[in-house]
């Protein structure tokens, strides 16, 4: 099946649903429809963008995502579906009672995967991994030592070939570009979480009392590197004060809608994410104890 990024942001629309269809309606231009069945993420950046309710309820009941923005054109709000699994009351019960233990363990595999990734990123741009890989292979349970920090002092400099450069949520360069990436991946995340029949509230490492998707935030961590490929890409090409325009989002949604191999299959991202959530499901009910974690 198609799963579609829709970014709404560069001119006014209204949006309806007919016949199981999304209706995207613009001044001056021919209606476009999309079958709700389809629509993954919705990204609504325009300041006037009118929804009626059955878009909302529509998108929902499909295990679509909405993702809302500011007048920065940046995510500041996320609507996921609450009922997309059989098992979810049980799943849930699981996930809220999983030790410590096991909580560290996955912590450690997730964080053993992203250290790697960054590492294959600085391989193919920087010509040396900056010893992230060996860095990887000691990440221990809990990673206690704190592993993942220690290879990001090391990354990010490296990435960018700035030694000055830091990652910056309120940044002005390209950390603009990070930002709007990781919020849409975020999403993307959340949504395989739910399919799941898990709650993305109830992390295995981040814990915030105001964060709705501490479990998204932990499962995204190992694929932030697709996000830095792509924003890299873009900054060679068109410099780190590049405006958030049209063409920067297409080129990093472009990347979160590709095709990755997994298990000598070709998936989409989605499909990746929602067996990454569904074997950590299965390691909540005791029925495996390793995460699926592509290699990104």
């Amino acid at each position: 099946m198609i799963e579609r990024i829709i970014d709404l942001s560069s001119e006014a629309a209204r949006l309806s649903v007919r016949l199981e269809q999304l209706v995207i309606e613009r001044k001056d231009s021919e209606a476009v429809t999309v079958p709700l069945a389809e629509m993954a993420v919705l990204v609504a950046a325009h300041r006037q963008i009118l929804f009626t309710q059955s878009v909302l309820a529509g998108i929902a009941s499909h295990n679509g995502m909405l993702v809302v923005c500011d007048e920065k054109s940046m995510p500041v709000g996320m609507m996921i579906p609450i009922e997309q699994h059989h098992l979810q009351a049980e799943r849930f019960a699981k996930q809220a009672e999983a030790t410590l233990p096991t909580k560290k363990r996955i912590w450690q595999q997730i964080v053993q995967a992203k250290i790697a990734a960054q590492g294959r990123l600085l391989a193919e741009f920087r010509k040396s991994d900056s010893g992230l890989i060996a860095m990887s292979r000691q990440v221990r349970s809990g990673d206690p030592e704190n592993m993942e920090a220690q290879a990001s002092r090391r990354y990010w400099p490296a990435l960018f070939d700035d030694p000055g450069f830091k990652r910056d949520r309120e940044g002005q360069d390209q950390n603009r570009f990070l930002n709007y990436g990781y919020a849409v991946l975020r999403a993307m995340v959340a949504r395989a979480i739910c399919a799941s029949g898990l709650h993305p509230s109830l992390g295995v490492h981040h814990h915030n009392r105001y964060d709705a998707f501490c479990l998204a935030d932990d499962l995204m961590e190992p694929c932030r590197p697709l996000v830095d490929r792509a924003v890299l890409h873009y900054v060679i090409a068109r410099t780190k004060e590049a405006p958030m325009d049209r063409e920067a989002k297409a080129a990093i949604i472009g990347a979160l809608t590709a095709r990755f191999i997994l298990n000598d299959e070709s998936r989409t991202l989605f499909d990746v994410l929602t067996r990454t959530a569904a074997s950590l499901a299965k390691i909540f009910t005791g029925e495996a104890k390793d995460l699926v974690l592509p290699e990104i």
